[in-house]
């Protein structure tokens, strides 16, 4: 008996659960031309910072047909990573929450590849491809017209069950689906506290940050010495920040994501002030491996610790 297409739906998201997914959606592939403007001003006016790739494969970008070569459907998924647990030491320099356990794009795209292999060994024969974070998506635009959240005055997806807290996967398959309906509606609203709240004011305009102002961007992706303007306001951050989502109504009550996969690393949370200032590369190297604080490599992040001492 053959599956109908809304049946294939059902059994996917169904699926998307069971692997650990919070929500799953589905659109069809398409060029994103609501993008090209916003998307072209912001490289023109070299908010990307020094992260040059942000400019590479522009029409990739805004499609993620150019991508996967006959293409058809993208099975957007979010997972909620609220943590359960915080740093212990008050005075210790503040790692982003989203950095507290193992890597989550191991995670994320481990469960989008079993995803695939489900449709492909029960639902239908098809070809995919899994991604997060690894080719040039556009995946908070592509999550909501997925119907899974509108794009906060932060520029983050907001989901309206799991907040902004979420971390975003697709999966690229040449399968006809049916679709979602896009999410449409805003619900900021009048409300400015993320924007209010950026020490640095990297909020620049509604949905747009400049990362030549955002103190993430500086201690993750910057290679570069620290602008002392930016130094200055680190509040002891070391590894991304969360200012802007801590802030968010959204996120005032979530349900931390209670999952083997995503419990935070405890010698992470144990550390005191000190032991972050006498980090040796071993320690690090032995206490980090796989996890979002290996990307950023020791000097990256001694630098950042050093950055704080200067204050």
């Amino acid at each position: 008996m053959a599956i109908s297409p809304q049946t294939y739906n059902l059994l996917i998201k169904q699926k998307a659960l069971e692997l650990g997914f919070s929500e799953c959606g589905i659109s069809p592939v398409r060029a994103l031309e609501e993008e090209r403007e916003p998307l072209q001003r912001w490289l023109a006016e070299n908010m990307n910072g020094n992260m040059g790739y942000m400019a590479n494969n522009f029409e990739k970008r805004l499609d993620p047909g150019k991508i996967e070569e006959g293409a058809k459907s993208v099975i957007s998924v979010l997972i909620n990573y609220f943590p359960s647990k915080r740093q212990e030491d008050p005075e210790a320099p503040i790692v982003s929450k989203y950095a507290y356990g193992r890597d989550y794009h191991f995670i994320v795209k481990e469960k989008l590849n079993a995803l695939l292999v489900y449709i492909q060994s029960e639902l239908s024969p098809c070809q995919g491809r899994a991604f997060v974070d690894s080719a040039p998506i556009m995946e908070r635009s592509l999550a909501k017209a997925a119907g899974l959240g509108w794009i906060g005055k932060h520029s983050l997806l907001i989901n309206k069950y799991f907040g902004s807290y979420v971390f975003i996967g697709e999966l690229i398959i040449d399968l006809d689906l049916i679709y979602d309906t896009p999410f449409t509606s805003d619900h900021c609203g009048s409300c400015t506290l993320c924007i209010d709240a950026c020490p640095t004011q990297a909020i620049v305009a509604d949905r747009v940050v400049d990362a030549r102002k955002c103190i993430a961007y500086h201690t993750i992706e910057n290679k570069a010495d620290v602008p002392n303007s930016i130094k200055e306001k680190l509040g002891n951050r070391i590894f991304g920040c969360d200012i802007c989502q801590d802030v968010c109504p959204w996120n005032r009550v979530i349900m931390p994501n209670q999952s083997i996969d995503f419990m935070p690393i405890n010698a992470l949370l144990e550390m005191q002030k000190k032991d972050w200032e006498e980090l040796e590369h071993d320690t690090y190297k032995n206490r980090f491996r796989n996890s979002a604080l290996e990307r950023a490599g020791y000097k990256r992040i001694m630098r950042n610790i050093s950055n704080l001492k200067e204050d």
